[in-house]
């Protein structure tokens, strides 16, 4: 055990030259910083490739409803992300370079990261062009306005700032959130799966506390499944009305007959 930590710090000595824990901590904020100016140096490179290609799209004569197709793409394509990150980042990238100029500046300096500049474009979202720029100099995140702040203090202080300035915007935002609520499902390792809804919050509160308290209760009369395997079997009793949940279920496993018949060990393939 001894030899292996010897191990591990003779390698990362000669990683890199280890001085003391200060000098450490002020390189680790000067590339936290960097990283923050090169995020906002992305997104003012992302609004000239955006200008460039709609100025050379409006030279062939396409209809000015389709000027910027693409650009999200390439965005993604230089940034190693899918195409649907792509256009998220162009769209992030125009509303602060073109609306909210002090938060872009914050993120310039390093007093904000790109995923918290993110955060302030978000919750500006419902607003138009006047009152978001309203909000970005009422907010200055630029003059230090959230150094040491978390995410949910930032998230606060832009929606009051946003309902101050626009309270119909907000509110019309969430009643169209509501039309949203939907149930998805996606794969988890081990033969896992995530079921998730998203439901409007007192819907979603409502529910979390019918499961608790079937939990609760359940384990206060003896049941030795854990509070979480408690709600989550109980989530699938209710909704397939069956205990145990399972029922009329087909599976679709495909098999080589090997795997079937001899024992071998080809893994199976189970469809979806």
């Amino acid at each position: 055990m001894e030899g292996s930590r010897k191990l591990f710090e003779d390698s990362v000595a000669a990683a890199i030259p280890v001085g003391d824990a200060a000098a450490i901590i002020d390189e680790l904020r000067a590339l936290e910083d960097r990283k923050s100016a090169i995020a906002a140096r992305q997104a003012r490179l992302a609004v000239a490739l955006d200008l460039v290609r709609r100025r050379e799209q409006a030279a062939l004569g396409l209809p000015a409803d389709q000027l910027g197709a693409g650009v999200g793409s390439e965005i993604a394509l230089a940034r190693r992300e899918s195409p649907v990150k792509g256009s998220r980042l162009l769209g992030l990238a125009r509303a602060l370079v073109t609306e909210m100029p002090r938060t872009l500046a914050a993120l310039e300096s390093g007093r904000l990261n790109e995923w918290r500049a993110t955060l302030l474009v978000r919750e500006t979202a419902g607003l138009d062009a006047t009152d978001r720029a309203a909000v970005d100099e009422e907010l200055a995140a630029d003059t230090g306005t959230y150094d040491g702040a978390g995410d949910r203090t930032i998230i606060s202080a832009a929606k009051a700032a946003a309902y101050r300035h626009d309270p119909r915007s907000v509110t019309q935002r969430a009643a169209h959130a509501e039309t949203e609520r939907t149930v998805s499902l996606r794969p988890a390792p081990d033969t896992m799966c995530y079921l998730t809804a998203l439901l409007p919050v007192a819907a979603g509160v409502a529910t979390y506390a019918a499961l608790t308290r079937h939990a609760d209760t359940a384990r206060a009369t003896g049941d030795t499944r854990s509070r979480g395997q408690l709600m989550a079997d109980a989530l699938v009793e209710r909704v397939t009305g069956t205990s145990g949940g399972i029922t009329g279920i087909e599976v679709q496993l495909v098999m080589t007959d090997r795997t079937l018949l001899a024992g071998d060990n080809e893994p199976a393939r189970l469809a979806g």
